[in-house]
């Protein structure tokens, strides 16, 4: 896929950080309709105006709570009939809940909201997509903004690394199954980055030769591997390399060099975004 001209791609978590950014790309490659959901009604109806300015594609906004199953499939119903059957579909919504360790969690309402969003709502979203995705015979792309937490465990996020585990799970499956039904037209991409300077992680450090992402960065790097149909996307190379010596190493010296070099502790002074 060269790009995304003439394409119909719907965005979750659209409204604000990597989700705005990968809208504009779309809107620039002059996609023929964005569809934006987000729960942030009043930064996602800033947002729409923002690219209906850039001119170029068609702007649909949809207030959705993609925690809610019964909304997704209520706005999934929606799009098909007012926009049609979406080209790129991109998983982007995503929460991190709390600070400390599990056993000190007050809110258990926080559990089921992170797993709902991070790794049930891609899901269920793809559902009312991909069957359509896969019975056309265009190019089409799903990708799934995963995260560097679920390819290494880390301490004091262990509920976000359990949400983003399982989304890496599912979304690696899901390809391998497009692969060996004959659907390759559709490519699933998982993207995994460290921290990112969106606001989401604020208060999280770098590592060892890993600093803070730049959002573009990770926008862009995503963007065109998508287009190729890149299966796993791992940022920056230091993720790669700790993923690889997590995989050969006996389980206490890749703990021992994990925090050695600071990953284990990225998260000590954590706030998140206020």
């Amino acid at each position: 896929m060269k790009n995304v001209a003439g394409k119909k791609v719907l965005i979750t978590g659209a409204a604000m950080g990597l989700g705005k950014s990968f809208a504009e790309r779309a809107v620039r490659e002059q996609a023929a309709d964005v569809v934006l959901w987000d729960i942030n009604e009043q930064a996602l109806k800033e947002t729409a105006a923002e690219l209906t300015a850039l001119g170029g594609s068609r702007i649909h906004h949809y207030v959705v709570d993609v925690s809610d199953r019964d909304a997704i499939t209520e706005n999934g119903a929606a799009v098909r009939e007012q926009v049609g059957d979406i080209d790129v579909l991109i998983n982007n919504a995503g929460i991190v809940r709390g600070n400390g360790y599990f056993w000190e969690t007050e809110n258990r309402a926080d559990i089921d909201k992170t797993m709902a969003i991070n790794s049930l709502a891609p899901m269920y979203i793809t559902l009312e997509f991909l069957p359509a995705m896969v019975k056309n015979t265009g190019e089409a792309r799903v990708l799934n903004i995963a995260s560097s937490a679920a390819l290494v465990a880390n301490p004091r996020m262990s509920v976000y690394a359990a949400s983003k585990w399982a989304a890496l799970g599912w979304s690696d499956s899901v390809r391998l199954e497009l692969e060996q039904s004959g659907n390759e037209h559709v490519k699933f991409t998982t993207v995994c980055p460290t921290y990112i300077n969106t606001g989401m992680f604020d208060g999280a450090k770098g590592f060892l030769f890993t600093p803070i992402l730049e959002q573009d960065e990770v926008v862009n790097t995503s963007w065109e591997e998508m287009k190729k149909g890149a299966a796993l996307v791992v940022l920056p190379w230091t993720s790669r390399l700790n993923r690889a010596i997590s995989g050969l190493l006996p389980l206490k010296v890749r703990d021992f060099y994990l925090n050695s070099v600071g990953v284990y502790h990225s998260m000590d002074e954590f706030t998140g975004r206020k």
